[in-house]
């Protein structure tokens, strides 16, 4: 039987892949879970969040390809046998989760909540344009995404800092490293964007103490994981204030609950965690050739830790 790569996905098209998957990988067969005819044949699997439990039956598995960049969901199962995991690494993915970014930070600088609310009160309402330089804005986080928002916030003139856990240099970008300075770094942020990945070390870092350094009127966007932020906590700043406004594209329980206060919050945008997402079209060739790779014998590209989470 030929070798067969397992699909699984509750918000990507199967089809879409299987299409783009085919013709590059001729010699292997790509179904969804219910249609795979011996679970021995599968060695390779694409997935994004899988239920605990899915791998089991494949005893065979060589490689998971991760479908997207986070692999918190990875962390903490015991179905999955040690074998390599790689993520996608899309230069497309680098560039939609900057435009988001950039757009939620020029939403901010150019006072658009602001105008939006005038129009409802049907209000001619000026506010005197900023300059980008004026504005400090803070990337918490410059991983490979982190690091392409960062460069798009700079190419648009903004004044950027970033803070890693391990000494970065971005052209452009006032670099912070380490835990001594992260509470310099937040303080020094009148926008602060979160994204960073979610590991054991970050679950909860954005707590109560860490969100009040932020500047009285500051704005905060979290395109990462809800989870490193204590959700609670960031809906009392932003109803008190102290927090002006919110861009939440992720949530501490996704969907987020109806009964969710931060949806009553006039102060808050909400989109339901697609900042960035994989676009078959790019990420394709990137996936087969791993899976070529694998079978040359030759080491994976990408390759990720899940108990780091990156």
């Amino acid at each position: 039987m030929s070798p067969t790569l397992v699909f699984y996905s509750q918000f990507d098209s199967f089809e879409q892949w299987q299409a783009l998957l085919a013709p590059l990988l001729p010699e292997i067969r790509i179904c969804q879970e219910q249609d795979v005819e011996d679970p021995d044949s599968v060695l390779y699997a694409l997935a994004w969040k899988p239920p605990l439990g899915f791998f089991a039956r494949y005893r065979n598995l060589q490689l998971l390809i991760n479908l997207g960049a986070g692999v918190d969901s990875l962390v903490g199962r015991d179905d999955l046998p040690a074998i390599p995991i790689t993520r996608l690494s899309d230069p497309n993915m680098g560039r939609m989760m900057a435009s988001y970014v950039l757009f939620a930070v020029l939403r901010y600088t150019r006072d658009i909540p602001a105008f939006e609310q005038a129009q409802r009160q049907r209000r001619w309402h000026y506010l005197h344009p900023r300059l980008p330089q004026s504005v400090r804005v803070g990337v918490l986080g410059l991983g490979e995404l982190g690091a392409y928002a960062a460069a798009e916030l700079v190419r648009q003139g903004f004044t950027v800092s970033g803070w890693s856990r391990s000494a970065k240099q971005l052209e452009g970008v006032r670099c912070y490293s380490g835990l001594d300075c992260l509470d310099s770094f937040i303080a020094d942020s009148e926008i602060l964007v979160v994204m960073l990945p979610l590991t054991s070390e970050t679950r909860g870092l954005l707590d109560a103490r860490r969100l009040a350094l932020l500047p009285p009127g500051s704005c905060f966007i979290n395109v990462s994981r809800g989870a490193v932020v204590d959700q609670q906590a960031l809906t009392e700043a932003l109803g008190s204030g102290r927090i002006a406004e919110a861009t939440l594209d992720v949530f501490d329980r996704e969907p987020l609950p109806p009964e969710d206060p931060l949806w009553g919050m006039t102060n808050v945008l909400i989109t339901p965690h697609l900042a960035s997402v994989a676009i078959p079209e790019s990420a394709a060739r990137q996936i087969a050739d791993n899976i070529l790779r694998l079978q040359r014998g030759e080491a994976v590209l990408h390759q990720v830790d899940p108990a780091r989470g990156y």
